[in-house]
């Protein structure tokens, strides 16, 4: 008996470990099968999918001050969108920062709900410069006509319908006049696309219904489109997770300080007086064309980075005299060759007469001489040089100067170890511009660069 129950624990203990062994076997099997199987990789690129019902309820959460109802041509908008042209969300996604707290702001000021500031969107793409084939112009796509009507000064030297305060504080006013007429949000928002008239004209087709979704099919087809988009993008805008949308370049508006000149000036001739790059005045002050305000506009305000605000206001004075005067006449030093009339070289002393955008650092690096020198031979006390000035320069071996240990001392300071700036991932020259107190341009100049493309890694000198 004994010799019969040792026989069966023998046999329960061979089949147990045949059995884990082949159940180990199994689940080894399976990893390896997993192994083979590809995963999905969801990087950067990544389109996750949706459904119609997951949209719908994302969207009865969202804290609304106006009615949103999904429906089907709503949702292949948000499709669009979202799948086929991503690159447009990412683009104006980068822009929103620089306008949507002062769209914000506005639509508070005026008691209009917050999601209109969307529209600016499906009307500009977020870009103050634009303009229709009919004609309409800026973030909010004014037409003359309408634009005059809201008090837009719109003339061959200034356009307001490029000025972002001005053009908003417009848009909100005709839009909360729009529903005062119609006392429907999305109505209001159709009338802006196609005009008051065409909507009663859809409302009388319509038998008199005064909703969007019922006047619909009586409106011009364009404006059909067009509140749909606004709601996808409202949608898209305020589901990016979801949607594996990312920021990419933000742009923050530029700090400001308004000041009034009381003459007529150009943007080029305030660069060269007060170092304030003329694309970032231009930048501020898009409503201005040419980057010239005419005598006619000499009392508006000019819109000045706020790091050079208090040096400008300080030497308001003088700088609207020398805004205002003709170029210095140039300092006679030898006589001239008539065929060498900009730059004059004679030996190893050379004549050379300042050009509009020219600064002494730049003039210096040219010929290979300081700055110091430079202000030596010219008796300059500091960098200021005007349009039509000459300077000497002298590129020979003999540089006369003030006196030896003094230049050299000079010399020593002028030539610092410069302070530089090691690019990271998603770093622009208008994210490190803003970071290090520089214009764009100027970092442009300092680095030798041709363009603003950047790479991660790269070392940038800031000063």
């Amino acid at each position: 008996m004994k010799k019969l129950i040792l026989k069966l624990t023998q046999v329960a203990v061979v089949f147990f470990c045949f059995a884990g062994s082949a159940v180990f076997s199994q689940q080894t099997a399976s990893i390896n099968e997993l192994a083979d199987v590809e995963v999905p990789n969801y990087h950067y690129d990544y389109v996750p999918d949706f459904t119609f019902e997951e949209v719908d309820a994302r969207i009865q959460k969202m804290d609304l001050e106006m009615p949103f109802e999904l429906n089907d041509r709503i949702f292949s908008f948000i499709q669009y969108f979202t799948v086929r042209n991503r690159d447009y969300v990412k683009m104006v996604l980068g822009r929103k920062e620089q306008y949507f707290p002062m769209y914000e702001e506005t639509m508070r000021k005026q008691g209009m709900p917050t999601e209109i500031q969307y529209l600016s969107i499906i009307e500009s793409g977020l870009d103050p410069k634009i303009k229709s084939r009919v004609g309409a112009m800026g973030l909010w796509q004014f037409m003359p006509a309408t634009g005059r009507m809201y008090g837009m000064q719109i003339s061959t030297a200034v356009d307001d319908r490029m000025d972002p305060e001005k053009s908003t504080e417009a848009a909100a006013k005709y839009l909360k006049a729009l529903y005062k007429m119609f006392g429907n949000w999305e109505v209001a928002l159709a009338a802006y696309n196609c005009g008051p008239g065409n909507v009663r004209k859809a409302i009388r087709r319509s038998g008199g219904k005064k909703t969007f979704w019922g006047i619909y099919n009586y409106l011009p087809k364009e404006t059909r489109g067009y509140v749909p988009q606004f709601q996808a993008m409202l949608y898209v805008l305020n589901h990016l997770e979801e949607h594996n949308l990312h920021l990419e370049e933000p742009s923050y508006p530029l700090e400001y300080e308004s000041i009034q000149f009381d003459r007529a000036l150009s943007f080029k001739k305030l660069e060269h007086f007060t170092g304030i790059c003329a694309e970032d005045l231009e930048k501020l002050n898009p409503s201005i064309k040419r980057g010239l305000v005419p005598e006619a506009n000499r009392s508006m305000s000019i819109r000045i980075p706020k790091t050079k605000a208090f040096f400008v206001k300080e030497n308001l004075a003088w700088l609207s005299d020398s805004l205002g005067a003709d170029p210095v006449p140039p300092i006679t030093i030898s006589p001239l060759t008539a065929s060498l009339k900009s730059e004059v070289q004679n030996g190893s002393r050379l004549a050379y007469k300042v050009k509009s955008g020219d600064v002494l650092g730049k003039i210096a690096s040219k010929y290979g001489v300081t700055l110091t020198q430079l202000r030596d031979w010219n008796n300059l006390n500091g960098n200021l040089i005007k349009i039509g000035q000459t300077l000497v320069i002298y590129t020979g071996s003999q540089t006369p100067s003030r006196s030896s240990s003094q230049t050299l001392a000079q010399n020593a300071g002028d030539s610092p170890t410069p302070k530089t700036y090691t690019v990271k991932p998603g770093d622009s020259l208008w994210i490190i511009s803003q970071k290090h107190a520089l214009s764009i341009d100027q970092l442009k100049r300092l680095n030798n660069l041709n363009s603003t493309t950047i790479k991660p890694g790269q070392r940038l000198i800031i000063g």
